[in-house]
């Protein structure tokens, strides 16, 4: 583990040291419209004090109330003026830590404290906020990423003066998007969140307790918002990101709400997808290395001000007769009159399409005619201790890929040239037909549209570690030399491959520092690695009667 060293040391010290700076009382800032800041400290029902800032508009009230709960940082400039900024639209704005982040007092447990179990922090904070005398007793909340997350717990819990929500990019699961993606553990990133602990020490008794619970079991169905969207019962509008693995969290909070939730729930839910990476105010147009049209620039505030205008001071403005989904349909950029880069509407998601295979052929060709030789595969060494490379802590999509492709022990396989254009709408699904020496190991499968001068751009990407090929209820190993299907979804996009362009499928067993290496053995993943590793070597099947192959959601009517 030698060379993940460097990286992983550089990005716990960013961690542990930009959190120590927002610790401290942040400059003082002129807001605009009048618009003033106070801090809080307010009552949970054990008597712990949640940390929060409030944002009062002029005036003298009262106003309904826009809430965020997160563990990061509420200090920065940018974030402060956000919610300034919405505040100037005659709300109060209150943002909060979660119990045991920042200076919120009580024990760090991540979410677990925000649900719906005996501690309620999220609902708490609701109610305590609608009891206010500035309070209209009207509460909407909004956040993106953990703020997203945060947002579907509280929605199980019902405070009566919650109203409706906002979300962008958010999650359901925190198993399955969020601690063990692809039942693959991320120890060496989520040591750093030892940085927005008030104490530090809880953090690794919480990873430690992560660990002991390896398998979906009932430890982490406790924290699996899928299982309660009976419970969930407002109006919600949710914004996903096409070039986002958390892309599968909105669409699915979508399609749940909208078709499982209570009677304030179905049919009252909104999705917008974009061709954004995750986060919240970077919904424009200019994305990694690709450059949309304007088109793609979503102005979140204004739309979010919108939707709490309609649910929380009854404007009719028109934006529940919106359409229920709204997606963009990714094109070539820089690449006059090509298709795509443009806005559908829909009734419901997902859009109907043509499930079509694809299939992993010898010589890195992708084609949709099967194999017809015997034996065929390709070899893959998967050495923890020499991974390939991905490098960074978000998802590099809008990139170009090359820099990982062209690495040893990272195989490729592309069509040939596309002589007509080719769109792909929705869940896009892997089946490797495979065989190791070893126990476990991990498989990776990656989406590019490949340009004519070569670029690879990525779109989407997910891992699978084997030991789950069977779900994540329980870890089935491998034999030496036996033939598995391991099957799975790789995410959520809209993208027309344009004529003259190909579409290539990344399959590797390694990817550090971005996913951690498996150290092949079968044991039990540890928070610090492990002295113990294998050396798995794989072989992808692509023959006649072992077919490795992608599911692609053809869009045969564009």
């Amino acid at each position: 583990m030698r060379k993940l060293a460097p990286a992983c040391l550089w990005m716990v010290l960013c961690l542990v040291l930009c959190p120590a700076l927002s610790a401290q009382e942040a400059p003082p800032i002129k807001f605009e419209k009048g618009v003033t800041e106070k801090h809080v400290m307010i009552p949970m029902r054990d008597g712990v004090k949640l940390s929060a800032y409030l944002y009062f508009p002029k005036g003298k009230g009262p106003w309904p109330v826009l809430m965020e709960q997160r563990y990061a940082s509420l200090r920065g400039k940018g974030s402060r003026l956000s919610f300034a900024e919405m505040a100037g639209h005659d709300y109060v704005v209150c943002v909060v830590n979660f119990r045991g982040s920042q200076i919120s007092e009580g024990t760090w447990v991540g979410y677990r404290d925000l649900q719906w179990g005996e501690k309620r922090d999220g609902y708490d904070v609701v109610e305590w906020l609608a009891k206010q005398p500035w309070s209209t007793g009207k509460i909407g909340t909004f956040g993106s990423s953990q703020g997203g997350y945060a947002q579907n717990y509280l929605a199980v819990t019902q405070p009566p003066h919650l109203v409706c929500q906002f979300m962008i990019d958010t999650g359901l699961s925190l198993y399955h998007e969020g601690y063990f993606i692809g039942g693959a553990a991320k120890p060496e990133r989520f040591k750093g969140m030892d940085a927005v602990c008030r104490v530090a020490a809880h953090n690794r008794a919480l990873m430690e307790e992560w660990f002991s619970h390896p398998d979906y079991d009932e430890y982490w169905k406790d924290e699996d918002c899928t299982l309660h969207f009976d419970k969930m019962n407002v109006p919600c509008f949710t914004v996903g990101s096409w070039y986002d693995f958390m892309c599968v969290g909105s669409i699915q909070s979508y399609i749940g709400r909208q078709h499982k939730g209570g009677p304030n729930s179905r049919g009252h839910q909104k999705l917008y997808i974009g061709p954004w990476l995750h986060g919240r105010t970077n919904k424009g147009n200019k994305v990694a290395e690709m450059l949309y049209p304007e088109n793609a620039n979503f102005d979140v505030i204004a739309e979010m001000i919108r939707w709490f205008d309609h649910y929380l001071k009854g404007k009719q403005n028109g934006i529940e007769a919106d359409p229920n989904v709204r997606y963009y349909v990714m094109g070539a950029v820089g690449e006059p009159g090509a298709p795509g880069n443009v806005w559908r509407s829909a009734n419901d998601w997902p859009i109907p399409v043509k499930e079509t295979p694809y299939y992993l052929q010898a010589g890195g060709k992708l084609s949709t005619t099967k194999p017809s030789t015997s034996g065929s595969f390709t070899q893959l060494i998967a050495d923890p201790l020499h991974p390939a490379k991905i490098e960074g802590r978000g998802f590099p999509g809008a990139r170009d890929a090359r820099v990982v492709e062209e690495q040893e022990n990272v195989l490729t396989f592309t069509t040939d040239t596309l002589t007509e254009a080719v769109e792909w709408t929705g869940n896009v699904k892997a089946e490797l037909l495979v065989s190791s020496s070893a126990k476990d190991t991990d498989f990776i499968v990656r989406v590019s549209d490949v340009y004519p001068d070569g670029r690879s751009i990525l779109i989407i990407d997910m891992i699978r570690r084997a030991r789950y090929r069977d779900g994540f209820e329980q870890q089935v190993f491998m034999e030496p030399g036996k033939v598995y299907k391991v099957g799975f979804n790789i995410g959520w996009l809209s993208q027309i491959f344009n004529k003259g362009h190909k579409i290539r499928v990344t399959v590797a067993s390694t990817g550090a520092p971005f996913y951690e290496p498996n150290p092949n053995t079968g044991e039990p993943i540890t928070i610090e690695f492990p002295d113990k590793v294998v050396v798995a070597k794989n072989k992808i099947h692509h023959s006649s009667g072992q077919a490795s192959r992608i599911l692609a959601p053809v869009n045969p009517g564009k």
